[in-house]
C-alpha cells in the first residue's frame, strides 16, 4: 500500500518528458482583466503625475506649498508628519516563529502530527516518538536552511545612494544640503547630476543634457531624454511623460533640478512594490503535488480506518482491539520518512548550489528547477550586460571605417557638455587617443552645444598648422539635414536622392539589427576664427555612422543551448522594443518563433493568449502585468514555469512563476520576489540548477 501511494506521489513527474509536467497546479490566481498601465498603478497616482507634468511651474509649486528657493525646515517637518517618511514598504521578513510555522504547516506534517498524537494517546510510544521525530527534524532542517539563505539575500539589499541634494530655504535664501532620501517630502526641490538615483517621483524644473536610465522600470536598455519644457502629448502611461522622473531610476548623464511630487508608497515604484507584496505567492507545482498526495492519504484514511473499525468490531466484538487495528492501518498508510527525505534532499541540493554562488531562498525551488520545462526571461540586465557598447563604425556605404571612429572620438573627447552613455562608449577606444595624439596634436577651438531641438552637437578642432575642422555628431535625420555631400573613400560627391535612398537602406539595416545609429559629418573651415555658431552647421560632408548596442552576456548563448538540450524552452519577455529584442535573440542563438507586442497581448482574451503563448517565444513592449499574465497562462497550460528578471517590472512575474530567478544586481523588490538569486553573471549555473533539481528528484524517488 505504501509503495502504491509513493508511486502516486511521483506519478506526475513520470508522465512527461524530462519530468517537466508533474503535479498539475491545483490553485490558480484569480483571472486578471486585460492589463493596462492605468491598472498597474492607482488611477489617483496617474492623475497626480499627469497633472504635475502639465501644470505651470508657479501653480505647481503653489499647490505643493513650495517655491523656487525650496522649503524651510519647519515646512518640511510639517509635510513629513503629514505624508510620512519617503520609504517604500517592502515585503517584511517573517518573525522566526512565523517562519517556523510556515515550514511546518503542510497537510503532510499535520497528518503525521495527528497520527503521532493518536499513537501517544493509545500508549504506542515508539510509533509516536518515530513519527514526531520525523516531523520535527524535517521542519527544523527546512527552517535552518531557508533562514540562512534569506539572511544572505537580505545582505544583498542596499540602496545605490542614501542621500539627496536638496534646496532648503534659510533666511530667505536657497541653501544646498545633503539629506537622507527617507526625509524628502512632496514640495522639496532636489538637484540631480550624473550617477544620482532619483529619490522620489519628480517634475523636472530645469535640465541640461539630461539622460535617465529607466531599465528597472521599463526594460529599455537605452537611456531616455528628459526635458523641463511642458509636454503636450496625450498619454495614459505615466512613463511616457518626458518631464517626470521616477523613483528608483538613475541619472546617467546631465544635470537637473526637480520638485518632488510624491514620496514613499505613493510613488510609481511604491505602487508596483505594494502590488507585488500584497499578492500572495501562487502554490508551485511541487507544493501542489505534496498537497495532492496528502489529501489522497487523508481520503484513504477516512474510508479505510472506519471500514476496518466496523468490520473488526462487528465480526470479533472487541471494539478496543478493532480501534487499535484501525489506527494501525492509518499509520501504515502514511510514509513517515517522506517529509524528512524530501527536506534533506532539497537541503543537499541547496548546499550544492551555494557552492556555485547561488542563494536558494525556498527549498521547493530546487525541485522546481529540475521540473521546469519553460524558462521566461527578461532581456535587459539578465540576457544582456545592461551596458552600451560601440558595435560598428562604418562609412556611408556600411563598410568599416576608422576615419568615422576618429571623428567621433574627437567630437566626444572635446565636447564640454556632460557626456552620455554613447560618448562613454566611444571614449573607451583609448587606442584612438594614442594614435591621434589627441591631447597634443589637436586643440579645441570652439563647440556648438547639443540641444534637443537640433539633436546634434559640433566641436571645432585644429591640428597643428592645419585648417579648422568642424565635426558634427547626432541623430541621422538632423545631421543629414545640414549635409550636402558624402564621402566615398577618398572622394566626395553630392548628396543625391539616390544616395539618400541608399543611406536610408543602410541605416535601416542597422536598426533591424537593434543598433542605435548616430551620424558623423565634418567640414573644413578656414583658420583664424575662434567663435562658431549654429549657422556654421551647414554644407557638411557625411562621413559615416557609429552604431551602439547593449550586448548579451558571454554565458547567455551556451546557457540557452544547454537548457534546450535538457528540454527547457526559453521565452523572452521584455519591455524593450522588438528590433533590439530580435537582435539579441539572434546573437544568443534563440530562433524566433513568433512575436507578440504588449498591444497584441492587451487585445487578446485569456483563451486566445493561452494558445498564442505555446507557439510564440518572443514578447516585446510588455508591462509588468503583461509578463505576469503570460506566466500565469503558461502555468495554466500545465507547464512548470521559471522566470528570470532583475527589475521592478519583473517582480509580479517572479512571484507568480513556479521558480523566480534573479541576480545580485537586481532591485531589492525583485530579489524579494525571487526564489533563487544568482551571485555571478554567468548563466551556465541555470543548467547546473536544472540537473541538480533532477538529481534531487531521483534521490527522493
Amino acid at each position: 500500500m505504501k509503495f502504491a501511494l509513493l508511486k502516486e506521489f511521483f506519478a506526475g513527474f513520470l508522465r512527461t518528458r524530462h519530468f517537466a509536467r508533474h503535479f498539475r497546479r491545483l490553485a490558480m490566481l484569480d483571472s486578471m482583466t486585460d492589463a493596462t498601465v492605468s491598472r498597474e498603478v492607482p488611477p489617483t497616482l496617474a492623475q497626480t503625475l499627469t497633472l504635475g507634468a502639465s501644470g505651470k511651474v508657479p501653480e505647481l509649486l503653489s499647490r505643493l506649498g513650495s517655491n523656487l528657493d525650496g522649503l524651510s525646515e519647519d515646512e518640511a517637518l510639517a509635510l513629513r508628519q503629514q505624508h510620512g517618511l519617503n520609504e517604500v514598504e517592502h515585503e517584511q521578513p517573517l518573525p522566526w516563529w512565523v517562519h517556523l510555522w510556515h515550514c511546518y504547516k503542510n497537510p503532510f506534517n499535520l497528518l503525521l502530527t495527528l497520527l503521532a498524537l493518536i499513537s501517544w494517546l493509545t500508549e504506542d510510544m515508539k510509533a509516536a516518538t518515530v513519527i514526531f521525530s520525523m516531523v520535527v527534524l524535517s521542519t527544523l532542517l527546512r527552517f535552518w536552511q531557508e533562514a540562512r539563505s534569506n539572511q544572505a539575500a537580505d545582505a544583498l539589499k542596499a540602496m545605490v545612494s542614501n542621500t539627496a541634494t536638496v534646496l532648503r530655504r534659510e533666511d530667505g535664501k536657497a541653501q544646498r544640503i545633503e539629506l537622507p532620501i527617507k526625509q524628502l517630502v512632496p514640495g522639496d526641490l532636489i538637484v540631480l547630476s550624473a550617477g544620482d538615483m532619483i529619490p522620489a517621483d519628480c517634475r523636472v524644473l530645469s535640465a541640461k543634457d539630461l539622460f535617465v536610465s529607466q531599465a528597472a522600470m521599463t526594460g529599455e536598455s537605452l537611456p531616455v531624454e528628459k526635458f523641463a519644457r511642458r509636454q503636450e502629448v496625450d498619454t495614459g502611461n505615466p512613463l511616457d511623460l518626458e518631464n517626470i522622473l521616477f523613483m528608483g531610476t538613475n541619472v546617467v548623464s546631465g544635470a537637473a533640478t526637480g520638485v518632488v511630487l510624491t514620496t514613499g508608497n505613493n510613488t510609481y515604484f511604491g505602487a508596483l512594490a505594494q502590488r507585488v507584496s500584497a499578492t500572495d505567492r501562487a502554490p508551485t507545482s511541487f507544493q501542489a503535488g505534496v498537497n495532492k498526495v496528502s489529501w489522497l492519504l487523508i481520503r484513504f484514511m477516512f474510508v479505510m480506518a472506519p471500514l476496518v473499525l466496523f468490520i473488526n468490531g462487528f465480526t470479533k466484538g472487541d471494539w478496543m482491539e478493532a480501534l487499535l487495528f484501525a489506527l494501525s492501518i492509518a499509520v501504515g498508510l502514511t510514509p513517515e520518512m517522506l517529509p524528512m527525505i524530501v527536506t534533506s534532499t532539497l537541503a543537499k541540493g541547496a548546499v550544492f548550489l551555494s557552492r556555485k554562488k547561488v542563494i536558494v531562498k525556498r527549498l521547493d525551488a530546487i525541485q522546481n528547477f529540475g521540473a521546469m520545462d519553460v524558462l521566461c526571461t527578461d532581456k535587459t540586465g539578465t540576457l544582456t550586460q545592461d551596458k552600451i557598447f560601440l558595435a560598428r563604425h562604418v562609412d556611408v556605404w556600411g563598410d568599416e571605417s576608422d576615419d568615422v571612429l576618429e571623428m567621433a572620438y574627437l567630437n566626444s573627447y572635446y565636447q564640454t557638455g556632460l557626456k552620455n552613455l554613447l560618448d562613454v562608449a566611444v571614449l573607451e577606444h583609448v587606442e584612438i587617443h594614442r594614435e591621434l595624439q589627441v591631447g597634443t596634436a589637436f586643440s579645441k577651438v570652439d563647440e556648438v552645444p547639443f540641444d534637443f531641438n537640433r539633436r546634434r552637437m559640433s566641436v571645432v578642432v585644429q591640428e597643428h598648422g592645419q585648417p579648422h575642422l568642424l565635426i558634427c555628431k547626432g541623430a541621422l535625420e538632423e545631421v543629414l539635414g545640414v549635409c550636402n555631400r558624402v564621402r566615398h573613400g577618398e572622394e566626395e560627391e553630392s548628396l543625391t536622392p539616390e544616395l539618400l535612398e541608399r543611406i536610408v537602406q543602410v541605416t535601416a539595416g542597422f536598426n533591424e539589427e537593434g543598433l542605435r545609429v548616430v551620424a558623423v559629418a565634418a567640414r573644413s573651415m578656414d583658420a583664424g576664427r575662434d567663435a562658431y555658431g549654429l549657422a556654421d552647421e551647414s554644407d557638411l560632408t557625411l562621413i559615416g555612422y557609429v552604431a551602439f548596442l547593449d550586448p548579451p552576456k558571454e554565458s547567455t548563448a551556451p546557457a540557452l543551448k544547454a537548457l534546450a538540450e535538457h528540454g527547457v524552452a526559453v521565452k523572452v519577455l521584455t519591455g524593450d522594443n522588438e528590433r533590439v529584442t530580435a537582435k539579441i535573440c539572434r546573437e544568443v542563438g534563440l530562433e524566433r518563433q513568433g512575436l507578440l507586442l504588449g498591444g497584441d497581448v492587451e487585445r487578446m482574451s485569456d483563451a486566445e493568449l493561452a494558445v498564442a503563448v505555446e507557439t510564440t517565444n518572443v514578447f516585446a513592449k510588455l508591462t509588468p502585468s503583461h509578463k505576469e499574465r503570460i506566466v500565469r497562462l503558461l502555468k495554466a497550460n500545465g507547464h512548470v514555469v521559471g522566470f528570470m528578471g532583475d527589475g521592478i517590472n519583473d517582480a509580479p512575474a517572479l512571484r507568480t512563476a513556479d521558480i523566480g530567478i534573479s541576480v545580485d544586481s537586481a532591485v531589492d523588490i525583485a530579489k524579494e520576489a525571487a526564489d533563487i538569486i544568482l551571485l555571478e553573471k554567468s548563466l551556465m549555473v541555470l543548467e547546473e540548477g536544472v540537473l541538480e533539481g533532477r538529481r534531487t528528484f531521483a534521490n527522493m524517488l
